[in-house]
């Protein structure tokens, strides 16, 4: 299969012709000059057709949230995984019809914005990913076509098992597996614990293997051609024996992810280019949004997100796999590879001024800080300062007691109200934010001792030039026995104690003198509990608040 694509170049069209990947295999056999010639003049013909042709470039589509990024080298990108904080991708060696690219095939990004290219061990990288502290590499040709780096940067190649095409790596269950195109029935997957190591193992079909995922404690494969027929899917519980299944289509099938609770698959033709399935087992064609050539597909973030080398919308989403979304790329290129981490979407392209794009999701909210607790009876008012919702509107906040477990709180916004807290005991108070996307971190805990109410004031009448006699009522708690009150002074919408009087007993006024003449002040009443056995009591909260204001 060829495809033809005119691209525009520095104010001129210019024809692009792709081989399909079953022709693109010939390449990495390089004694089959025979194909190769034949190729070559049926490319020249059509090339020429092609260029008679007065053709007007597809106007540039809305790029939508998508942000195109530049990459370190303009390469052939054709993979990028997320792992230790990092983005990182690799890139393949220029074919036939590629233009050239830069020295180093791999780049490292902790933002995806910002990227470093890095020297690959060797050769042409079609496929990385990260597990068990480890990035790892695999390629369709060259003379080790594995290669591990614990950072990104630095990287060491590694011997493969098998000399074959390897087009794809994933990590599972404690183990690197990966799968080829080419080789040997019994030589197209290889395992490796440690990335160092692989050993070969048997395919389920002699297939064009293109993609493996682990999900669901099973290894799933699929495939865009080969003498299996519609078996273009083989599942394995350990990565050493595959079980053939029947895809929902015999198409071509280029990728495949799990997410929640499901894996799904994209192709790059047919009538749907989509098929999901629980168990990697039974499989359901799905529509795609557009039918393009969807070359990749990764789950974050609660979607689906798929990416195609061509089409007006090069970009789809979905969050159950089965209903899609077109998106508009930041850029019409050859979009390779999509995955998900440090809250965005990220996808290379091996053609374009930027191979790079990126889209921002929502994530769950920061931790609140600033905490500030006021105790009341059995509860307590935090007031604090809001995290960042993560791009989502913050739900509700919910709290946890020491040790208990999280519940939610009262209110949505500072300051929330927690309650069932026991009277006179330190109470130790987290809180955390919920959003549309999860659960937040949690804040640093604020300590707090509730305490019952204090007595009620009914009135305060001046006397005299700077006193005042108060009356409040006593409001004992169940079974208590108050042995004194006071009430205190304070300077007006403040926490300077301006005088204070005490009463004994179950006498219900005071009196308060030696205040400012003229001057307005806030009273609150406190009552004082005894504690059994000890010679020390135990304040209620004060009461609430009368204004007043001594004769001038």
């Amino acid at each position: 299969m060829l495809r033809f694509q005119l691209l525009p170049k520095d104010g001129f069209l210019m024809n692009r012709i792709e081989l399909s990947p079953v022709v693109a295999a010939c390449d990495f056999d390089r004694r089959n000059s025979t194909i190769r010639r034949r190729l070559l003049a049926l490319v020249g013909a059509l090339a020429t057709v092609m260029s008679m042709l007065v053709l007007t470039p597809p106007a540039s589509a809305d790029a939508a949230s998508w942000t195109a990024q530049s990459a370190a080298e303009a390469n052939l990108w054709r993979s990028v995984a997320y792992g230790d904080g990092k983005f990182v991708a690799v890139a393949a060696t220029p074919g036939w019809f590629d233009p050239p690219s830069g020295a180093n095939r791999v780049m490292t990004s902790v933002d995806g914005v910002s990227w470093t290219a890095q020297s690959a061990a060797e050769g042409s990288w079609v496929s990385v990913t990260y597990g068990n502290g480890l990035f790892v590499a695999v390629a369709a040709g060259g003379t080790n076509r594995v290669m591990t780096s614990p950072d990104g940067v630095t990287w060491t190649a590694q011997t493969a098992a098998v000399a074959n095409s390897w087009v794809s790596v994933t990590y599972g269950n404690g183990l690197f597996v990966a799968v080829a195109m080419t080789g040997t029935m019994e030589s197209r997957v290889m395992t490796s614990p440690d990335g160092v190591s692989w050993t070969a193992h048997a395919a389920a079909e002699l297939n064009y293997w293109w993609s493996v995922t682990y999900g669901n404690g099973t290894f799933v494969a699929v495939a865009f051609d080969g003498s299996g027929s519609s078996n273009l899917v083989m599942t394995s519980p350990d990565g050493v024996a595959w079980t053939a299944r029947a895809a929902a289509e015999t198409i071509d099938w280029k990728s495949v992810t799990y997410g929640n609770g499901k894996f799904v698959a994209v192709a790059s033709n047919g009538a749907n280019r989509v098929m999901t399935s629980v168990d990697g087992v039974s499989w359901a064609a799905q529509t795609a949004a557009v039918a393009n050539s969807w070359q990749s597909v990764t789950y974050g973030n609660g979607n689906f997100v798929a990416v195609a080398t061509d089409g007006t919308n090069r970009v789809m989403t979905s969050p159950d796999g089965v209903s899609w979304t077109a998106q508009a790329a930041a850029e019409a290129n050859s979009w390779q590879s999509v995955t998900y981490g440090n809250g965005k979407f990220l996808a290379v392209s091996k053609t374009g001024s930027n191979r790079v794009m990126t889209l921002a999701t929502a994530s769950a909210p920061a931790a609140p800080t600033t905490l500030i607790a006021t105790p009341g009876n059995g509860s307590a008012s935090i007031a604090f300062t809001a995290g960042s919702d993560g791009g989502s509107a913050i739900t509700k906040y919910q709290v946890k007691l020491g040790s208990g477990a999280w519940t939610d709180a009262v209110g949505t916004t500072s300051p929330i109200t927690v309650s069932g807290l026991t009277n006179f005991a330190v109470s130790r108070i987290k809180v955390r934010a919920v959003n549309s996307v999860g659960v937040g971190a949690a804040s640093v805990a604020v300590a707090v001792t509730s305490r019952p109410a204090g007595p009620s004031i009914v009135s305060a009448t001046p006397s005299g030039r700077t006193g005042i006699v108060v009356t409040f009522s006593l409001n004992p708690l169940p079974g208590t026995t108050v042995s004194y009150q006071s009430v205190t002074a304070y300077a007006r919408d403040t926490n300077t104690v301006a005088g204070t009087c005490r009463t004994y007993a179950k006498r219900t006024t005071c009196y308060l003198g030696g205040l400012t003449r003229g001057t307005d002040y806030d009273l609150r009443a406190t009552a004082y509990l005894p504690v059994l056995g000890q010679s020390w009591h135990r304040a209620t909260l004060e009461g609430s608040t009368l204004q007043v204001r001594t004769n001038g």
